[in-house]
């Protein structure tokens, strides 16, 4: 007897058909404790012999011949119908982790029934038996998903998450139906899984990003530069063409321009690869001492010929921080130049790290204070410092060789390690830079 439709119990109308020789074999031990108390009766008793014999091949037919509920039956255990309905079989299992790409699969409940190993490493939240909104909280993948079990066809979407920083995501989802299940598509029955397939399309997108921004920003800021080169090549091959005097001092005005278009390109390009690697937190221990320490010896020379004196505070030892070592050397060297280029007046800039206390006495986390001693900053340019060319003065900028960009790439830079910069000025009392690093 099969039972239709569905039911929670995976076998549950898969049976061995009833035979007076399989119920004999299911019911042998109520069979043989019948038998027994029959032959103790006549023995201990004095039933009659005819009676007790009579009494046994009575229980026997009838445990051999009268019908049982269904459920009483053994299961079947192979066969083409012997297929789990609730849980992903072997071969579904083995075909999810080979997929390179994060994998889920879900019942029609929306319960997360597996999660192969690309899913496993890229959301550690996710596991078996959780409701697939406990975490994927994407509203458009979920809505998504019901389409997918109402109307039993495929969709595709692609969204964008905010936190902790910017990235987009696409998702194939697709209905299963396993044979000889009583679910069907052409009924529009709920099915038996829906397979969730998710592409990271964050670097593809931050490439198109970096490619619109680049020409945008070389268009506008390479313009100035080119219109003088252009000028002074038509001026020496015109008017000052015999000019010797005049053909030197362009020939200096050209290289100078020629060197600030180079270091707009090279900026432009370290900006863009930062952003490209934005939502990837390195996870490299660094001595933040070394870097310093690094940092300060090669900006020695402009240190010098701008007769300021760089002051490194640190007790020493081991400050020991997650991160790529050559974006914080980047940092470094950034917060230093222009302390020392903008704080000039005050003949100091002060370099410190500090060791931030967490709950106990251990060290929490590691702090980095760039201090001049400059003419400072007025407060209405604070927020604005870390944008893209931003300049508080452009005429003391482009004097120092500046291309307003260098803020915006320790921006970046710590945005990418999770840490903070916080900025403290006033005008006449110079500034400071602080980084504070998360814990690990």
């Amino acid at each position: 007897m099969a039972i239709k439709g569905k039911n929670t119990d995976p076998f549950a109308d898969d049976y061995v058909p009833a035979t007076p020789i399989t119920r004999l074999k299911e019911g042998r031990w109520p069979l043989v404790a019948g038998v027994s108390a029959i032959t103790c009766g006549a023995v201990f008793y004095d039933v009659p012999v005819l009676f007790s014999v009579a009494s046994g091949l009575l229980l026997a037919g009838a445990t051999a011949y009268v019908p049982r509920k269904a459920r009483m039956r053994k299961r079947v255990t192979s066969g083409p119908r012997a297929i789990p309905r609730m849980w992903p079989g072997t071969g579904m299992k083995v075909t999810a982790d080979a997929l390179a790409n994060p994998c889920f699969i879900a019942d029609g409940r929306g319960i997360i029934r597996y999660v192969n190993k690309a899913a496993a490493k890229n959301h550690a939240g996710v596991k078996p038996g959780d409701p697939l909104s406990f975490s994927l909280r994407a509203p458009s993948l979920l809505e998504a998903f019901d389409r997918v079990c109402v109307s039993a066809s495929p969709e595709r979407i692609v969204w964008m998450e905010k936190v902790p920083t910017e990235a987009w995501y696409e998702a194939h989802l697709s209905p299963i139906y396993l044979p000889g299940s009583s679910g069907a598509a052409e009924r529009g029955d709920v099915p038996d899984f829906v397979l969730v397939v998710i592409n990271d399309l964050t670097e593809q997108r931050r490439l198109e990003r970096m490619r619109t921004d680049f020409v945008a920003n070389a268009s506008h800021e390479l313009r100035t530069p080119l219109a003088s080169l252009t000028g002074f090549i038509e001026t020496l091959q015109g008017p000052a063409k015999e000019d010797d005097a005049a053909r030197e001092r362009f020939l200096n005005i050209m290289l100078e321009q020629a060197g600030r278009m180079r270091r707009l390109i090279d900026d432009i390009l370290s900006l863009s690869r930062v952003e490209l690697k934005a939502h990837v937190r390195p996870d490299t221990p660094v001595d933040l001492g070394e870097v310093v320490r690094h940092t300060v010896d090669s900006l020695g020379p402009l240190a010098r010929e701008l007769e300021v004196a760089i002051e490194v505070h640190f007790s020493g030892g081991l400050a020991e921080v997650k991160g790529d070592r050559d974006e914080l050397i980047e940092v470094v060297e950034n917060l230093i130049e222009n302390a020392l280029k903008y704080g000039s007046a005050g003949k100091r800039v002060d370099v410190r790290i500090e060791a931030e206390k967490g709950p106990g006495d251990g060290i929490s986390s590691w702090g980095l204070h760039v201090t001049d001693y400059g003419e400072g900053i007025p407060p209405e340019h604070l927020p604005r410092l870390t944008e893209r060319f931003y300049r508080v003065d452009v005429d003391s900028s482009r004097v120092m060789r500046g291309t307003g960009l260098g803020l915006a790439i320790v921006k970046h830079i710590l945005t990418r390690h999770r840490a903070r910069l916080e900025i403290v000025s006033s005008p006449g009392k110079g500034a400071t830079f602080s980084v504070r690093f998360p814990p690990d």
